[in-house]
């Protein structure tokens, strides 16, 4: 198949998905309204419950659930094909992704911003709730950890995105600044700040910062510090101050790089260089686990992710100022990330094939991706996953007539902001994680803003330096967090069930079939990953996963009693506002 007819047939497929199946469950399923009342307006505050206009926090919450996610999934998972890849993204992303993320923020707002931990109790029972609270703090703790030594890498890699990505952080301030204390035009004043953003990755192309090592701490290690530190501050500041100015650059950033990246496969179309050099189905890749069911647990972000649920019931639920806009905010950014997760496979299936650097030689067409996916050990590491996407990306951009350094230093930015604005989202939520859960135990000195961040980040930095002053503590964990993810999905997805199951009918059945899929699927995953840390002696990762998995089945069984119990007191007691 042409890569330019997969990307625009897949594209289509996302808008008119929209406006069909999305709409459906605005309408009929979730039933919508103008009238009902919102958190961000019955709770404002100017800190966290802000009313924001549905381009805005389209922006937050797209750059939050989409990180590196859709980037490492794909780049990684095409070692099977880069059909099963494609399938599983469009189809996953429009029948799972966006009903789990669009259900997990249309509740959160009727729970008055409430988190999806935090509102399991009202629809299973009081007991699941702090069992999912331990499984929620377990996957943010690692992506925490993680995230702040995957933008070290990313400098590591790419010195010239370093300093245009610091840069934003003024610039993002000075937008909120001149939008919410000035009243300036937002359109006009987020292009002057998006244009100053690429003029500071022209200048960081000419000046890389290459971070030394710092009283031994290797610059891994240097920046996971500096990171953690940037992450509380940007975790406490007002949503105005920071996060929202930055994710609508980052949102103009995206809509900027997807469309030079589509342009860049036309144009290579065009010239007749382009083709898909990663096979079409390739069940038994050397050393790789088995396709079914590893698949859709690679590919989480850009198909399906329990992370989302957090995002949507976390940040997001809080500031969205009516419930129509849901439909935009929440089902919306999952197609949009479905969409950016299919022109990663065409990057790492096809854009790699235009030149890939190894060994002093440059490699072009089927020998380019074959040395890159050799294998899965060849292919693993969060720097080669990155480089990959990277390089084939700045490829479809260099088809434009845009400098390599430059192409490079466009993609290397844009990957970095999108794990910046993850980093910090998912310590904002862990600190409301950990607020709402020190509020159940009577521990009010926690559920201040100030000592909970801080709990959450240094918790993280405990983790991300357990094994030494690199900061890859994290990487201990990181083999068991695919499966937690889509264990998160499936509960996530199973509360919902559970909320529409009380509303009468057969509405539960756009979550409910999901939920079987997820939960069979990563269920299966961690008992085959049990199996291995046993064969491997892994006791940590063992002790850990094991208790994961009864965590998950012990919450599967009281969601499937409360099923098939008698839903008329949920029904009354399901009339929001």
């Amino acid at each position: 198949m042409s890569v330019l007819l997969m990307v625009l047939l897949t594209f289509f497929g996302y808008i008119l998905m929209y406006r069909l199946y999305g709409k459906y469950l605005a309408r009929v399923i979730f039933k919508l309204t103008d009238d009902a009342v919102v958190p961000s307006k019955e709770f404002e505050d100017g800190i966290d419950y802000v009313p924001t206009k549905k381009e805005i926090i389209f922006g937050h919450h797209f750059t939050s659930i989409a990180g590196t996610g859709p980037i490492v999934g794909p780049a990684i998972a095409v070692i099977w094909g880069w059909v099963p890849a494609l399938l599983w993204v469009f189809l996953g992303s429009i029948m799972m992704g966006a009903v789990h993320d669009f259900g997990a923020l249309v509740i959160s707002m009727r729970n008055k911003g409430k988190s999806i931990s935090e509102f399991t109790a009202r629809y299973i029972n009081s007991r699941t709730r702090f069992f999912f609270f331990l499984i929620v703090f377990l996957a943010l703790w690692i992506v925490i950890a993680i995230f702040g030594l995957v933008i070290a890498i990313i400098f590591n890699i790419f010195p010239s995105s370093v300093l245009p990505v610091w840069l934003q952080i003024p610039i993002s301030i000075a937008l909120g600044y001149v939008i919410y204390r000035r009243k300036g035009n937002i359109i006009l004043w987020s292009v002057i700040a998006v244009l100053l953003l690429y003029g500071a990755m022209v200048l960081g192309s000419y000046f890389p910062i290459k971070m030394p090592t710092v009283a031994g701490i290797p610059p891994t290690g240097v920046w996971t510090i500096i990171l953690l530190i940037y992450a509380f501050w940007a975790s406490v500041l007002p949503v105005t101050t920071l996060l929202q100015p930055r994710d609508f650059i980052n949102a103009y950033q995206l809509l900027i790089a997807m469309f030079l990246m589509t342009m860049g496969i036309l144009a290579a179309a065009v010239s007749g260089r382009l083709e898909l050099v990663a096979p079409a189905v390739q069940m038994h890749p050397a050393e790789a686990p088995s396709m079914w069911p590893f698949l859709f647990i690679t590919i989480a972000c850009g198909a399906i992710s329990g992370f989302h649920s957090l995002v949507a019931s976390g940040t997001s639920s809080k500031q969205v100022k009516s419930e129509p806009d849901a439909l935009f905010v929440g089902y919306g950014s999952m197609l949009t990330e479905g969409a950016l997760a299919t022109l990663v496979i065409a990057a790492v299936a096809a854009g790699i094939g235009l030149g890939y650097h190894s060994g002093g030689k440059t490699l072009f067409g089927l020998e380019a991706w074959s040395t890159h996916y050799a294998s899965w050990t060849a292919a693993a590491g969060l720097g080669s996953k990155i480089a990959a996407f990277v390089t084939g990306a700045a490829n479809f951009l260099s088809s434009l007539g845009i400098p390599q350094s430059i192409a490079v230093v466009i993609m290397g930015v844009f990957v970095a902001s999108f794990a910046g604005t993850t980093l910090d989202t998912a310590t904002r939520i862990q600190r409301y994680i950990i607020s709402e859960l020190a509020s159940n135990i009577k521990m009010p000195v926690l559920t201040n803003r100030y000592p909970a961040t801080a709990f959450a980040v240094i918790s993280a930095g405990l983790l991300a330096f357990a094994s030494g002053a690199d900061g890859k503590g994290a990487l201990t964990l990181w083999p068991m967090f695919g499966a937690v993810n889509q264990t998160l999905a499936a509960l996530a997805l199973i509360v919902i069930t559970l909320y529409l199951r009380g509303r009468g009918g057969l509405k539960w059945m756009v979550s409910g079939l999901p939920a079987l899929f997820m939960a069979g699927m990563t269920l299966w995953a961690s008992i085959l990953n049990q199996l291995n840390f046993v064969s491997a002696q892994k006791i940590l990762l063992l002790s850990i996963n094991g208790i994961i998995i009864l965590l998950v089945l012990w919450i599967a069984v009281e969601g499937l009693i409360k099923f098939f119990s008698d839903n008329k007191k949920g029904v009354d007691e399901q009339i929001e506002h």
